[in-house]
């Protein structure tokens, strides 16, 4: 980080017109009756010490004592060099006045100014440093977070797919088994399901009527699996044209909802509920389902809940922050969703 100013052609060329403004400058300010190539070769010399000094301390002496935590030994050598550079700097301005003794003269006692000014100028080379470094630390640690964000999140996303069509696979293999008419239908609408999240789920944000349209082929299905053996019903309201969200992440609520229902005991009455209403870009989704106090599977064992309600909550914090509000109630006999979702800065 050290060398960042001089790390690219576009920064060197910075440094070259910076040095010619503040050439410029110290002829501006030159109080000196003499013509201007007088001027001109003083400043020459004034501006050369100062480039040296600038460079010294940039190039040398803050990576190897400041960035390495020696401050006292960084800071005795900058102003050791600052000392000596002083006379060194007096002795060639005197070298070149040597024509003008009353010039010459005034050099000694400017000494001090000379020391000085070197101070400064290394002072606000070592400031310049730390706070062009301090920024290049936040922007590459928000590129770091940013590139753990996007492998998070698909990570997170690469396991509801496989979760998701592991469960419908299984039905359509014990419809197949039936030779069930079902099933040429069940293949279709996983066949629309899946073309959606290969073309369309790639993007960080996609159109709310596709999610829902992938939401009501996943109810579609469960449908086709379940008969009349339980009661869903799918309410949307509000406006959902030109909203966008992120993909795949309603889905769990779904299918956890129908593990829930599904995994009870014959005479209960099973029933999912969903609703959808989007408001000034607030969408708020709800699901209700039936369970029972213990919710047994096909071979009558505690079922254990899946890593799809952990994967959207964990999705809603890293795309969402702050933006959202989660609330689920597990009753004895009924299970509910609430998520508030504010789909827009």
């Amino acid at each position: 980080m050290d060398k960042l100013f001089l790390s690219s052609k576009i920064n060197w060329i910075i440094h070259i017109i910076f040095w010619i403004v503040m050439f410029s400058v110290l002829l501006l300010i030159k109080e000196t009756k003499e013509d201007l190539i007088f001027n001109l070769s003083n400043e020459l010399i004034n501006i050369s010490f100062y480039i040296f000094i600038v460079y010294l301390n940039l190039l040398y002496l803050i990576p190897n004592y400041l960035n390495q935590k020696k401050i006292f030994t960084y800071l005795f050598l900058l102003f050791l060099a600052c000392f000596l550079l002083t006379p060194i700097k007096t002795m060639a301005l005197h070298i070149k006045l040597n024509d003008f003794p009353t010039y010459q003269y005034k050099l000694f006692e400017k000494q001090t100014g000379y020391f000085f000014v070197f101070i400064v100028i290394s002072g606000f080379t070592t400031i310049g440093n730390i706070v062009v470094d301090w920024f290049a630390q936040i922007s590459l640690r928000q590129q770091l977070e940013n590139k753990n964000m996007q492998s998070e999140l698909q990570f997170l996303k690469s396991q509801i797919n496989p979760h998701f069509f592991f469960n419908t696979l299984n039905s359509l293999y014990s419809l197949t088994l039936k030779k069930s008419d079902l099933a040429p239908e069940i293949v279709i609408k996983l066949s629309d399901m899946m073309r959606y999240m290969l073309y369309e789920c790639n993007e960080k944000k996609v159109n709310l009527s596709k999610e829902i349209l992938y939401l009501q082929n996943y109810l579609d299905l469960e449908k086709l699996r379940q008969g009349n053996s339980i009661d869903i019903k799918f309410y949307i309201t509000g406006s959902i044209e030109n909203e966008l969200i992120a993909p795949l992440l309603l889905i769990p609520f779904l299918e956890n909802s129908f593990k829930h229902s599904v995994n009870t005991s014959p005479d209960t009455v099973r029933y999912v509920h969903i609703t959808l209403n989007v408001h000034n870009h607030l969408l708020n989704f709800s699901i209700a389902n039936n369970k029972s106090s213990t919710v047994y599977n096909s071979e009558n064992l505690p079922l254990v809940g899946g890593i799809g309600l952990e994967n959207v909550n964990r999705r809603l914090q890293l795309i969402y922050p702050k933006r959202f509000e989660l609330n689920i109630l597990n009753l004895p006999q009924e299970y509910c969703v609430n998520l508030s979702l504010k789909l827009t800065d």
